[in-house]
C-alpha cells in the first residue's frame, strides 16, 4: 500500500618486524508424551540464564498455533505444571504475553541446570515452537573505566567491533587466554586478571634475565642498543608488547580506572618467548604446546590450560613444519590460535605464523575501517580488527596498559600502539567470550561463526583482508543461540517468483537432506525481496510438518523498499530434514515485488 509519499645473529621470529609499535603520549553484555529429562539434549547455559551467570526465574514459551496451550491458559497453566514435574520443578504459570507465548515462573532458588532442565523438557515438546529465558536487560551504560570513552576499537559505528553489545551475553569468564610474547609487566589494572605462565626463553643472551626457563613470565624489558640484533638496526626501548596485548584481552572493567578489556572476566596466562631482539621458533614452539595442555620435556604440568592462544608475533617466510606441528596439536586439544598477520604491507604468505594453517590469522584496521597501511593482506588472512594507525593522529591507536620504563620496568602507564598486535587480541577477546557463552565450540567452528557473522569492511582494503570486520556482538549471539549465524551448512533457492499485488501468497521451496536431529534453535532464514512497498508484505517460513513461523507481518507505516535481511527462528522442535518453504504474500493494492532467493543455515 503506497500512501503520498633485522643482519648478525638472526632470530627467527622477531617482535620487532610484527610488531610495527608506535608509542605515544602515555595516558596517566495436552502434553505430549516425553522421555525422562535425563535423556534431553544438553541445553548451553546461555538459554537457562537471565544474564551471564544469573540463572533465569521465568522462561517465556511460545506454543505453535495449533497447539491448545496457545489459545488456552488453563492448558498452558497445566503443561507448565507437567513439565516442572518432568524436570523435577515447581513451574508455574503466569501470564499470557502480547504475542501469545506463555510466561511461566520457576521460583528465586533454581541454579542454572535446574533451568536447562525444565528448558529440555519444553524443547523436547514438538507442541512448542520456542523456549527462552526471560532476560534481564539493564540500562547500556559505558563501564566506568576512566580511558573507556579512548578506546574507539571497542565501540564506534564506523570501525569498532561492536564489543559492548557482547557483554550482556558473555564477558569471557571461565576461558584462559595464553599470551604468547614478551611476559608480563605488573599493572594494577590488569593484575586481577593474570594467571600463572611461564618463561619459555631458553637462551640467557635473549632472556636477559640472568636465567634461562622458569615459572616467572616477567617481562624484565626488552631493549637493545644500535646494532645489538644486527648491523645497522637503530636502539630499541622496550616495548611492554605482552602487557600491551593482555590489557586489550582482559583488563579488569568497571573498575573506575584505566581502559576496558574486551573478555574482562577471563583469565590470561603470560607465556614468555620473546626478549632481547625477538624470540627462537623452538621456544614459541614449547609455549604453544604447554598452553593447549601438552607435555614440554623440564616443564611442570600446566595448571591453567588455555582454550585461546594469542601470538602477536612473526618473521618472514613460508611456515615450517616444525610450527605447524605444534599448532595443529594445539587445535586439535580444542585450542584455538590467533595470529597476526605481520606489518609489512605485504601478501600474508610470506610470513609466518600468519600464514600457516589451522590459524586465525588478522589482518589490522584503521579508525575509519580501511586496511591500515602497514597490514599484511591477501587470501591467507581470515578476519579483520581494529589495529590503529597513530600516523592519522595518536588518539587513531590502539589504547591499552603498559609500563613507562625505557629500559626497565618503571611506573604502569597506558599508551596508543598500532600493528596487527594490537588486532589479533581484539580476535584472541571475541574467541574467549565465544568459548564462555558456548564452551562446546571447535576451534573450526569458531573461525566459521567470527567469519560468517563479521560485517563488511567499512573502508577499502586492496589484495584481501578476510571476511570483513569482526562484529563481537552478531558473533557471541550466534554461538550462544541468541541471533547470528552459527557458520553451519546453507541451503538455497536462486529461483525468483514473482509477487502479485495484493494477491494470493507465493511460495518457493528448499529441500533439506543429509542433516541429523532437529533444526537448531537460532535457524538462520535469508531473504532477498525487491519491493516497492514492504509494508504491504507478510512472510513466512513453513517448517517441513507444515508448521508456520512469522517473519514479517504487514505494516501500513513502512514504506521503505525491499526486505534484505536475515531473520533468526527457534526451530529446534522441528526435523531439520523435509521441505522447508517460505510464503510470501502481498496484503495491499498498488505495489508488487519479486522474492528473488532465500537461503536456510543450520
Amino acid at each position: 500500500m503506497r500512501t503520498p509519499r633485522t643482519g648478525g645473529r638472526k632470530l627467527i621470529s622477531v617482535a620487532a618486524a610484527s610488531a610495527a609499535l608506535i608509542t605515544a603520549a602515555t595516558a596517566s553484555v495436552a502434553v505430549a508424551a516425553q522421555e525422562p529429562a535425563t535423556e534431553r539434549a544438553a541445553v548451553p547455559a546461555a538459554q537457562a540464564e537471565a544474564a551471564p551467570g544469573t540463572p533465569a526465574e521465568r522462561l517465556i514459551v511460545g506454543y505453535k498455533s495449533g497447539a491448545e496451550e496457545a489459545r488456552s491458559n488453563k492448558a498452558a497453566a497445566a503443561d507448565a505444571e507437567a513439565k516442572g514435574k518432568e524436570a523435577g520443578e515447581d513451574v508455574d504459570f503466569r501470564r499470557r504475553l502480547g504475542t501469545g507465548a506463555a510466561l511461566v515462573d520457576l521460583g528465586e532458588k533454581v541454579g542454572t541446570a535446574q533451568v536447562a532442565d525444565v528448558v529440555a523438557e519444553f524443547k523436547a515438546d514438538p507442541q512448542v515452537a520456542y523456549v527462552v529465558p526471560d532476560r534481564l536487560n539493564r540500562p547500556q551504560a559505558d563501564p566506568n573505566d576512566t580511558e573507556y570513552a579512548k578506546q574507539w576499537d571497542l565501540f564506534e559505528s564506523t570501525a569498532g567491533m561492536n564489543v559492548p553489545g557482547a557483554w550482556p551475553t558473555s564477558t569471557g569468564s571461565g576461558v584462559t587466554v595464553a599470551v604468547i610474547d614478551t611476559g608480563y609487566v605488573t599493572h594494577s589494572d590488569l593484575a586481577a586478571n593474570i594467571v600463572g605462565g611461564y618463561d619459555f626463553i631458553a637462551d640467557t643472551a635473549v632472556s636477559v634475565d640472568g636465567d634461562g626457563r622458569d615459572s616467572n613470565p616477567a617481562d624484565p624489558g626488552d631493549w637493545y642498543n644500535a646494532n645489538d640484533c644486527g648491523s645497522g638496526i637503530p636502539a630499541s626501548g622496550s616495548s611492554w608488547h605482552g602487557t600491551h596485548v593482555a590489557g586489550t584481552i582482559a583488563a579488569v572493567t568497571n573498575n573506575n580506572k584505566g581502559v576496558a578489556g574486551i573478555a574482562y572476566g577471563a583469565k590470561v596466562s603470560p607465556l614468555r618467548v620473546l626478549g632481547k631482539c625477538g624470540g627462537y621458533d623452538s621456544d614459541i614452539i614449547d609455549a604453544i604446546t604447554w598452553a593447549s595442555g601438552g607435555s614440554v620435556s623440564g616443564v611442570p604440568a600446566n595448571s591453567n590450560v588455555a582454550k585461546v592462544i594469542n601470538m602477536s608475533l612473526g618473521g618472514d617466510g613460508a611456515c615450517s613444519s616444525a610450527t605447524q606441528s605444534a599448532i595443529t596439536a594445539a587445535v586439535n586439544r580444542g585450542t584455538t590460535v590467533v595470529v597476526a598477520a605481520g606489518n609489512e604491507n605485504d601478501n600474508v604468505a610470506n610470513h609466518s605464523p600468519g600464514n600457516c594453517n589451522n590459524v586465525i590469522s588478522v589482518a589490522a584496521t584503521n579508525r575509519s575501517g580501511a586496511k591500515a597501511s602497514y597490514s599484511n593482506y591477501g587470501s591467507g588472512v581470515d578476519i579483520s580488527a581494529p589495529g590503529g594507525q597513530t600516523s592519522t593522529g595518536t588518539a587513531n591507536g590502539i589504547l591499552s596498559t603498559l609500563n613507562s620504563g625505557t629500559k626497565t620496568p618503571s611506573s604502569e602507564s597506558y599508551a596508543y600502539y598500532q600493528g596487527t598486535s594490537m588486532a589479533t587480541p581484539h580476535i584472541a577477546g571475541l574467541v574467549a567470550l565465544m568459548k564462555s557463552a558456548n564452551a562446546s565450540l571447535t576451534p573450526a567452528q569458531i573461525e566459521t561463526a567470527i567469519k560468517n557473522n563479521a560485517r563488511a569492511l567499512p573502508g577499502s582494503c586492496s589484495g584481501g583482508c578476510g571476511a570483513g570486520l569482526a562484529d563481537a556482538a552478531r558473533t557471541v549471539q550466534a554461538v550462544s543461540g541468541s541471533g547470528g549465524s552459527t557458520g553451519g551448512t546453507t541451503f538455497t533457492n536462486t529461483t525468483a517468483v514473482a509477487v502479485p499485488d495484493n494477491g494470493s501468497a507465493i511460495e518457493s521451496s528448499i529441500a533439506v537432506s543429509g542433516r541429523s536431529g532437529n533444526a537448531p534453535s537460532a535457524l538462520q532464514v535469508g531473504v532477498d525481496i525487491t519491493h516497492t512497498y514492504r509494508g504491504d508484505l507478510v512472510i513466512d517460513l513453513v517448517a517441513p510438518d507444515g508448521s508456520t513461523y512469522r517473519l514479517k507481518s504487514a505494516s501500513s507505516s513502512d514504506s521503505a523498499d525491499n526486505v534484505k535481511t536475515t531473520y533468526t527462528v527457534d526451530a529446534s522442535s522441528e526435523a531439520a530434514n523435509g521441505t522447508w518453504k517460505m510464503r510470501v504474500q502481498d496484503t495491499a493494492a498498488q505495489d508488487t515485488g519479486t522474492l528473488n532467493s532465500w537461503k536456510l543455515t543450520f
